[in-house]
């Protein structure tokens, strides 16, 4: 049963300076989408989970990596669309080369009676502060602003 919330996890790592994972939506709507077409590896929350436990799991099923590292947490936002979005930051590295998502399935073309199979992510990638600001879906953005804000504090 679908959920107006879902929960995600944002890798970081320190280079030479911040850096965080962000993901790629598959599928035809996203394909010549870039800019502002990012977004935090996340998935629905299931009916009674626990929303940390559901963005390990989303993660671990768009990735194929399970992340190992402590969190912190975001806290939530609701998308422009209206979903509830919570999100957790750990810090480790991961090689998105790794890739392995798990698919969906739609009518693809449009009323053509085809279905058609893609994957929930069609790439990764880490990004610097400043070009993920301008890669992520603008109502996550403020998941970064959090993310810089609660390091900023731990130094």
């Amino acid at each position: 049963m679908k959920t107006a919330a879902s929960a995600g996890l944002l890798l970081y790592r320190r280079r030479k300076g911040l850096e965080v994972l962000l993901a790629h939506p598959g599928g035809p709507y996203w394909r010549n989408k870039d800019d502002g077409a990012w977004t935090v590896p996340k998935g629905e929350i299931h009916d009674g989970e626990d929303p940390y436990e559901a963005a390990i799991r989303e993660f671990a099923e768009e990735t194929g990596y399970v992340v190992q590292g402590q969190a912190l947490s975001l806290g939530s936002l609701r998308q422009a669309g209206g979903k509830h979005v919570y999100a957790w930051a750990a810090e480790e590295e991961w090689d998105p080369v790794t890739l392995v998502s798990n698919t969906f399935t739609i009518e693809w073309p449009p009323r053509s009676g085809r279905t058609a199979h893609f994957p929930e992510i069609d790439r990764a990638a880490w990004f610097d502060l400043h070009s993920a600001r301008l890669k992520i879906l603008k109502s996550q953005s403020e998941f970064l602003d959090r993310l810089e804000k609660q390091l900023a504090q731990k130094l």
